[in-house]
C-alpha cells in the first residue's frame, strides 16, 4: 500500500493538470516540469538573465514583469534591467522619463518606443521608475543596423564616428558558421542560392544588434550587479546570438536563459524546443496575441 500511494498521487496530479486550462508551463532545458519558485531560485543565482520573448505573447511579458519583481526583493538595488526595445541612442531619454523629468507621450516619440509599449512594456517600466531601478537601452539604433543589411559591415566605414559609440566596437566578428546565423542564411535563401550576399548581410544586421546589445550590457553592469535582459527570443537561444559575443567580453559572468515557446499542449515540451534555453515557457497556441 505504501508504494501505491505516490503513484495514485502522480495519476491524482497529472489528472487535476489535464482538467484544468493552463495558461503556461516551465520546463528545464532537458524538458523537466519545473515550477516558478524553483526557477526564481536558480535565476536569482545568476549576474545575467536573459528572458526570450515573443513579442506579441501577454503570459511572457507578464511574466517578465513577475520575475522582475521577485529579482527586486531578492537584489534590490543592485537589480539592473536591459531591453532589446530601446536603441543605446535613445538611453538619454530612457533615464529622463524613469526621473520624472519627460511626460510619457514625449517619451514615447523621442525614445521610439515600439508600437506595443502600451500593453507589454510600459507596466515594467513603471515598476522601474517606482524602484529606481536602473534600466539600459541596449540594441543597435535601427537605422545603422538598416545600413549593413543593406550594404554589409563595410557600410559603416562612411558611418560618422560619433554614430559609432552606439555600436559594438568594430570592426565586428561575424561567425556565419554559428547554429542560429546558419539557420537565417537558409532562411533567406542564403544556402539556396549559393554564397547569398543579400542573405549575409542581413545576418551581419542581426550580429551588429546582438554584439551591440553584448557591450552595453558588458559595459553597464559592475560587480555584484544583477542584470534582467528582455529580447526576443531568436537573440538568446542555445545560448547563442547576444551571448556568444558576451562571452568574449566578461568570461567570468554566470548567465542563464528563459525561452518562450508555443505548442498545442503543455503537457510535455516538444522535443524541438529541448535545450532551447536554461527555462522553457511554454505557452499555449492559442493565446490572445497583443497585436
Amino acid at each position: 500500500m505504501k508504494k501505491l500511494f505516490p503513484f495514485l498521487l502522480l495519476v491524482m496530479v497529472l489528472s487535476s493538470f489535464q482538467s484544468d486550462k493552463p495558461a503556461y508551463r516551465l520546463f528545464t532545458g532537458g524538458g523537466k516540469a519545473v515550477t516558478y519558485q524553483k526557477m526564481l531560485q536558480e535565476l536569482a543565482s545568476a549576474d545575467v538573465v536573459f528572458f526570450g520573448e515573443q513579442h506579441n505573447d501577454p503570459i511572457a511579458h507578464w511574466l517578465q514583469l513577475e520575475l522582475a519583481k521577485d529579482l527586486y526583493q531578492r537584489h534590490g538595488q543592485q537589480l539592473l534591467l536591459g531591453a532589446e526595445m530601446w536603441e543605446t541612442d535613445t538611453q538619454a531619454a530612457l533615464d529622463s522619463f524613469l526621473l520624472g523629468q519627460l511626460e510619457e507621450p514625449k517619451f514615447q516619440q523621442s525614445s521610439r518606443a515600439w508600437p506595443n509599449y502600451p500593453t507589454d512594456y510600459k507596466p515594467l517600466l513603471l515598476f522601474a521608475k517606482e524602484k529606481k531601478i536602473k534600466v539600459i537601452a541596449t540594441n543597435a539604433p535601427r537605422r545603422l543596423a538598416r545600413v549593413v543589411a543593406r550594404e554589409s559591415l563595410k557600410g559603416l566605414d562612411a558611418v560618422p564616428a560619433q554614430e559609432k559609440q552606439w555600436l559594438a566596437l568594430l570592426p565586428l566578428t561575424v561567425d556565419l558558421e554559428l547554429p542560429a546565423y546558419k539557420n537565417m542564411l537558409q532562411m533567406f535563401g542564403g544556402e539556396t542560392h549559393g554564397s547569398s550576399m543579400a542573405s549575409a548581410q542581413i545576418v551581419e544586421a542581426q550580429a551588429l544588434k546582438d554584439a551591440t546589445m553584448a557591450q552595453f550590457i558588458s559595459k553597464n553592469l559592475q560587480k555584484g550587479q544583477h542584470l534582467l535582459h528582455l529580447n526576443g527570443a531568436y537573440h538568446s537561444d542555445h545560448h547563442e546570438g547576444i551571448i556568444w559575443y558576451l562571452r568574449r567580453l566578461r568570461p567570468e559572468l554566470k548567465v542563464k536563459t528563459i525561452s518562450t515557446v508555443l505548442q498545442p499542449q503543455l503537457e510535455k515540451l516538444q522535443k524541438e524546443h529541448l535545450n532551447r534555453a536554461d527555462i522553457v515557457l511554454a505557452v499555449p497556441e492559442s493565446m490572445t496575441k497583443t497585436y
